[in-house]
C-alpha cells in the first residue's frame, strides 16, 4: 500500500462539516483540525444531521480522515475556581457527545493550568475530570497536548503526561499529540537530537499512545518555555528539521496537522511544501 502523507490544518468551523471538508479540499489537506466551538468559550453550534452525512460522503470521494477536534482555550481541566472547572467538565463531556457525530476520531486539549495549585494537585484534577467525562462506549481517543511549561501549565514535561494517564481509569481511549512548537520551546531539542526526544518520549509514556502531531514552526529560541507558532521554516526549528520529523519512521506515519498563523492561502502553499520535502 502507497504511504500517503497525512497532512492538513486548522479550520473554521462555521460553516459545518461539509464547508471544512471543502475547504480541506481546496487547500489540498486529507485531514483536519478545527475547534469544537469558539476558541474562548461559549456554547456550541448544534449539529446538522443533513450537513454530517453529506460530509460523510465528502470525506469517502476526497481520501479525507483522522479529524481532529481541539477544545476551547478557555477549557481548564484543573481550574481552582469551581465555576471555571465545571465550566471545563460540562464542556469537555459535551464535546465528547456531539464528536459521536463523526466517531472514531480524535479531541485533542491542553491538559490546563494548575494556578498556583501545585503539579500534583493539578494532575490529580485533570485525571479526575478525564474519569468524569470518559465512558466505555465512546469512539473517540481524547489526546493530552504537550505544552511549553509556560507558567503554572500542567503537560511542559512527559512525566506530568504520563502521571495524568496513569491516574485514568479508562486510559486505552487516551492518546497525546506532540506539538513540536511547545515540545521545541519546552526544552525538547527536536532540531538537534529527534532522536533523543523520542526515545525519552517511549520511555517515559510510550509511543504507542502518540496519535498526532501539531506541526508548528517556532518564534522563540529553544527551551524559552514561551509558546509562539511561527510559519514552517520562519521559526527557530527550521525546514531541515521540519523535513526530518516529518519522514521519521516512528512518525511518518502518524496525522501532521498545522497550526501556524496563517488564511487558506498559506496552509495550501505549506501543505504543498511539506508533500514537496516527503521522502519515499
Amino acid at each position: 500500500m502507497a504511504d500517503i502523507m497525512k497532512v492538513g490544518c486548522h479550520l473554521s468551523a462555521s460553516g459545518g462539516f461539509l464547508a471544512m471538508g471543502k475547504d480541506a479540499v481546496k487547500v489540498g489537506a486529507n485531514v483536519f483540525q478545527f475547534f469544537t466551538r469558539n476558541p474562548r468559550g461559549g456554547t456550541a453550534k448544534a449539529i446538522d444531521p443533513a450537513d454530517v452525512a453529506a460530509f460523510h460522503a465528502f470525506c469517502g470521494e476526497n481520501g479525507i480522515s483522522h479529524l481532529l477536534a481541539h477544545a476551547p482555550y478557555t477549557l481548564n481541566a484543573c481550574a481552582a475556581n469551581e465555576r471555571t472547572l465545571t465550566f471545563a467538565r460540562e464542556t469537555m463531556a459535551d464535546d465528547l457527545v456531539r464528536m459521536e457525530a463523526v466517531p472514531g476520531n480524535l479531541y485533542n486539549f491542553h491538559p490546563g493550568s494548575h494556578v498556583g495549585q501545585g503539579m500534583e494537585k493539578g494532575i490529580e484534577l485533570i485525571a479526575e475530570t478525564l474519569n468524569m467525562v470518559l465512558k466505555p462506549e465512546q469512539t473517540t481517543t481524547v489526546l493530552l497536548e504537550t505544552m511549553a511549561g509556560k507558567g503554572s501549565e500542567v503537560g511542559g514535561r512527559f512525566e506530568e503526561l504520563r502521571a495524568i494517564l496513569d491516574r485514568v481509569e479508562l486510559n486505552d481511549h487516551m492518546g497525546v499529540c506532540l506539538d513540536t512548537c511547545h515540545v521545541h520551546d519546552g526544552g525538547y531539542d527536536v532540531v538537534n537530537d529527534l532522536e533523543g526526544v523520542l526515545r525519552e518520549f517511549d520511555r517515559v509514556i510510550g509511543l504507542d499512545r502518540l496519535r498526532a502531531i501539531h506541526l508548528n514552526d517556532s518564534k522563540n529560541p529553544f527551551s524559552s518555555h514561551k509558546d509562539r507558532h511561527e510559519v514552517i521554516g520562519g521559526g527557530s526549528l527550521g525546514l531541515d528539521a521540519v523535513k526530518r520529523i516529518i519522514n521519521h519512521p516512528l512518525l511518518r506515519s502518524l496525522p501532521f496537522y498545522l497550526e501556524t498563523p496563517n488564511e487558506l492561502d498559506g496552509y495550501a502553499k505549506e501543505i504543498a511544501l511539506l508533500r514537496s520535502m516527503r521522502e519515499e
